[in-house]
C-alpha cells in the first residue's frame, strides 16, 4: 500500500524538476536522489523519506538560478528618485550617484563581464535614513529588494544553511532571500552588522568575507542547496550602529558612508514632506482631513533634539493621525487642525 502511495509522490518529483530551468549537472544530481528515493520507496521504506528530497526539490527549482531584472542606469532618474525620497543628505546622495556612475560606466563596457563597485555601508544611529536609503538604490536601479537582519543573529549557519543530513534542514538566509526576489541580481541589505550574537560574531564574520568577496561569491555554497549559486550580480547594501564590532576583514571590503545626524528644521521638514503624506497615505486620510500648523512642528520636534534620527518623530505623527482616524470613525468631525492648544489631545 505505502509502495503504491509513494510512486506518484515520486513522479511528481520527476515532473516538477523537468520543467524547472536548472543548471545541468544540479538536474542531474537532484534526479538521482529522487531516484534512489523511488527505490527505496518501492523496497519498503518509509514514505516519510519523500518529505526531504521534496523539499529539496522544492527549492532549487524556485530559485532563480537565470532570472533577473534589467538595470535601469539612468543618473537623472537616480537623482529624482533620491531627491523624491531624502530630504537633505546631499553628501550621501552625491555619492550614491557616483557608486551608480561608476555602475553604468562598468555597464558600458563590453568587456566587463561582472560589475565590481564598491559594496555601500551606511553607518550612523537609528532614525538616520539607512535602511530608506538602500531601498532608493534598489528603486533607482529597477532592482528587487530584500532585508537581511543581523540584529540577534546567533550562528554562521543561519547564513549558509543547514545540510540535508541534519534534523533542522533549511537554506540559510542568503538564499532565502534569492527566493524572495525571485531574481539573481537584486540589492541585498545586510541591516545591522553589528548586531550579531558576540560568541558567534567571528563565523559570521568568516561567512560575511566570502558573500562580499568578488572573488568567492560567484560560488557562494549553501550547505543544504549543495550546489554553487553565484552571487556575483547581487548588489549588497550594509548598514550599522557603528563599526566596533565588525572585523577588519570585513571593513576592508565596505565602503563606509557616515550618516549624519538631523537638525530640528531637516526634522520639521521631513515631518512635513514626508512622513505626515506617508501616514495620511496608510491610514486613507486626505491632507483635508488632518493639518499641523506650523507653530506645532517646533514643539514636536524639539524635545527630540537628542535624538539624531527621526524615530520618534515619526511615531508622534503616526499616534496623531491614528488618533484623527478614531475621531473621524467615531463621529467627532471630518477636518481636524493640529494648534499648540489641542496638540495634547493627540500625542499620549
Amino acid at each position: 500500500m505505502d509502495n503504491q502511495k509513494g510512486l506518484p509522490e515520486v513522479e511528481k518529483l520527476k515532473t516538477l524538476l523537468q520543467t524547472a530551468d536548472l543548471p545541468t549537472n544540479l538536474h542531474d544530481k537532484a534526479l538521482e536522489q529522487i531516484e534512489r528515493i523511488n527505490l527505496s520507496v518501492k523496497y519498503g521504506a518509509h514514505l516519510s523519506q519523500i518529505d526531504l528530497t521534496a523539499k529539496y526539490i522544492d527549492w532549487i527549482v524556485n530559485l532563480p538560478w537565470n532570472k533577473k531584472t534589467d538595470d535601469l542606469l539612468d543618473i537623472n532618474h537616480a537623482k529624482t528618485v533620491l531627491d523624491k525620497n531624502h530630504f537633505g543628505l546631499e553628501k550621501v546622495k552625491n555619492r550614491i550617484l557616483e557608486y551608480l556612475s561608476v555602475l553604468l560606466i562598468q555597464k558600458k563596457d563590453v568587456s566587463s563581464v561582472t560589475s565590481h563597485a564598491p559594496i555601500l555601508f551606511f553607518v550612523g544611529l537609528a532614525g538616520t535614513g539607512k535602511t530608506t536609503l538602500s531601498k532608493s538604490i534598489a528603486e533607482t536601479m529597477g532592482r528587487k529588494f530584500v532585508r537581511i537582519p543581523f540584529g540577534g543573529l546567533s550562528s554562521a549557519l543561519d547564513l549558509r544553511g543547514q545540510s540535508k543530513t541534519t534534523t533542522h534542514a533549511e537554506p540559510g538566509m542568503i538564499i532565502r532571500a534569492l527566493r524572495r526576489a525571485d531574481s539573481k541580481n537584486p540589492v541585498i541589505l545586510l541591516d545591522e552588522l553589528d548586531r550579531v550574537i558576540p560568541t558567534s560574531r567571528e563565523e559570521i564574520m568568516g561567512v560575511l568575507i566570502e558573500i562580499l568577496d568578488p572573488e568567492q561569491n560567484a560560488t557562494f555554497n549553501d550547505y543544504f542547496i549543495d550546489y554553487p549559486f553565484d552571487l556575483s550580480q547581487v548588489l549588497f547594501v550594509a548598514t550599522a550602529n557603528n563599526t566596533n564590532n565588525i572585523s577588519a576583514a570585513v571593513m576592508d571590503r565596505l565602503e563606509t558612508i557616515t550618516m549624519p545626524s538631523y537638525s530640528d528644521i531637516e526634522k520639521i521638514e521631513i515631518g512635513k514632506r514626508f512622513i505626515l503624506p506617508k501616514y495620511l497615505k496608510e491610514t486613507g486620510l486626505t491632507e483635508s482631513n488632518l493639518k499641523i500648523e506650523d507653530s506645532v512642528w517646533p514643539k514636536m520636534v524639539r524635545p527630540l533634539g537628542f535624538e539624531p534620527g527621526i524615530r520618534s518623530l515619526e511615531r508622534m505623527i503616526e499616534e496623531i493621525v491614528r488618533k484623527t482616524a478614531y475621531k473621524i470613525v467615531s463621529g467627532q468631525g471630518m477636518n481636524f487642525i493640529i494648534n499648540e492648544s489641542n496638540l495634547k489631545e493627540f500625542i499620549s
